[in-house]
């Protein structure tokens, strides 16, 4: 038997809908990892980029956490300590409400702004490598099934886009 090489692993599944899963949850693996790579060099979690990301967008004003919390692409159990990590490097700022003590109130700084700024191009050329394989028209369509998945899983409030 030397010099044979063995027979490749055939993977079985319960079902369809356990393989279409399984191939989401290993796709994400794969294109997570080169963001992580990324932004690892800008000292960041792809989590603190999302909350920069949506206080950038958000221009109504300071967002309370709770709020900025529902928006988060993925949940964050714990979006004070997140905060925590940004705010020493003055990328956010945080008060308590005036009218409710309970709530904080969030905002992007101008250092945020910058460094928002300077990610930009080279995050472009990131999701490029994740996902430039693919035809527009392929992306547009991958992008409605997947809202099609999640939809019926959105809670009230959570809905993405």
């Amino acid at each position: 038997m030397s010099g044979s090489s063995p027979a490749p692993i055939q993977a079985r599944f319960d079902s369809l809908e356990q393989e279409a899963f399984l191939n989401l949850w290993r796709t994400y693996d794969r294109l997570r990892a080169l963001e992580e790579e990324f932004f690892r060099g800008w000292d960041l979690t792809g989590q603190q980029y999302n909350v920069l990301r949506l206080l950038e967008a958000h221009r109504e004003g300071p967002l309370g956490t709770l709020e900025l919390a529902n928006r988060l692409v993925s949940r964050a159990p714990d979006i004070t300590r997140m905060l925590d990590k940004l705010a020493p490097r003055d990328l956010v700022a945080r008060v308590r409400s005036e009218t409710d003590r309970r709530a904080v109130l969030v905002w992007l700084t101008s250092a945020g702004r910058q460094l928002l700024e300077q990610i930009r191009e080279p995050l472009r050329e990131c999701h490029d490598r994740q996902l430039g394989q693919l035809a527009p028209a392929d992306l547009e369509q991958l992008i409605g099934l997947m809202r099609q998945v999640r939809a019926p899983h959105e809670t009230d409030g959570s809905a993405w886009r």
